[in-house]
């Protein structure tokens, strides 16, 4: 059996004996200098008189400087632990906050106050530890309510498809066999919208690793797999994509790109064009995805950024979305520090910019 490790002495017990050993050692060295210089002095006097001197005065200086010494070290040991304890008030006070917010709720922060030390840095560094925590929980929440709401429809559907199906006693080969179809084509919809549900659940969660990439060749890499979309829609698709380069995560910002092709796209009209372009804006990567299509009133833009909205409605699931490809933009965007607007056009249809920082 591993024998337990000794208890370690508290922070504050080891800096009292830190700082009154230091002050200690340079306060009873100077004592004792001077208890044996006052000794010297008095032997020369007792040398120069030829009359023997009592030792009475030595021995009272003796003793006083005993007291003195004595005094010495309980004050010095005091004001140690004293200076000990206000040096890590501030590290308590973080600490009680700490505890606090992590067993309550992720929203409080540290209230940070005083010079740009390391306590203080210390603090800002445990602030932004509690807001990645509170994404990720939040990130964690909003997909188990998406995920439990907008399956219940499609997986209700497929039920009640099969039910009919197979309560019909005449029912033919042929009408199975579309029944089967059409379940088939539910489960298509459902695996989109858990992958649409996990990349958007990934884009709230952060980012955990940074590499140099080029936005250029992640957009070219991305549109290149949305030419053939675009031609049966009838849609022209327009590029520009100069260098960009930027730190961040490559797929995270692949799947942002693809979400806004594809929203561009789908929310057009026959006949329409959508534009891409990338580059530098003061020295910041910059992209910029503009389409024709159906006008938007200026107060439904924050309502488009949310989790399965669209334009005109409250919620929505239909085979050609689910409306999750802005709310999956927004969240990459956020998790990259990135500035995102997005403006209508007078004649109908989007503007979206991403400005990275």
């Amino acid at each position: 059996m591993k024998a337990p490790h000794p208890r370690r002495p508290s922070l504050r017990a080891q800096l009292t004996a830190l700082y009154a050993g230091l002050a200690l050692a340079v306060a009873i060295p100077t004592l004792l200098v001077t208890g044996y210089l006052f000794g010297r002095g008095q032997t020369r006097l007792r040398a120069g008189d030829a009359r023997p001197a009592p030792d009475t005065l030595t021995q009272r200086f003796d003793a006083a400087l005993a007291v003195i010494g004595a005094i010495v070290v309980v004050l010095t040991v005091l004001i140690a632990w004293w200076l000990a304890g206000r040096l890590l008030r501030p590290l308590r006070a973080m600490t009680m906050t700490a505890r606090e917010i992590s067993a309550t709720n992720l929203n409080r922060r540290l209230a940070l106050r005083g010079p740009d030390d390391e306590l203080t840095r210390l603090g800002h560094t445990l602030n932004d530890l509690f807001g990645r925590l509170d994404a990720s929980f939040a990130a964690q929440r909003h997909f188990v309510t998406n995920a439990s709401h907008e399956l219940r429809t499609p997986l209700a559907g497929q039920r009640t498809l099969l039910q009919v199906a197979l309560a019909d006693p005449d029912a033919s080969e042929a009408s199975l066999r579309a029944a089967c179809e059409q379940a088939l084509n539910l489960g298509h919809q459902q695996e989109r919208l858990i992958d649409a549900l996990l990349a958007l659940a990934e884009g709230q969660r952060g980012i955990e690793s940074r590499e140099t990439i080029d936005l250029a060749e992640i957009a070219d890499r991305v549109l290149s797999s949305r030419r053939t979309e675009a031609a049966r829609r009838t849609i022209t698709l327009r590029t520009s994509l100069e260098p960009a380069p930027l730190s961040g995560d490559p797929d995270l910002i692949a799947s942002m790109i693809g979400n806004l092709a594809d929203n561009a796209l789908r929310h057009n009209l026959p006949g329409g064009h959508v534009t891409i372009a990338t580059g530098l804006a003061n020295g910041h990567a910059r992209l910029s995805v503009g389409n024709t299509g159906p006008a938007i009133r200026p107060q439904d833009l924050p309502r488009l950024f949310q989790p399965f909205q669209r334009s005109g409605t409250e919620r929505t699931h239909t085979a050609d979305g689910h409306g999750l490809g802005l709310a999956i933009v927004r969240a990459v965007a956020e998790a990259h520090s990135a500035r995102l607007t997005a403006h209508p056009r007078p004649g109908g249809g989007l503007d979206v910019t991403v400005l990275f920082a």
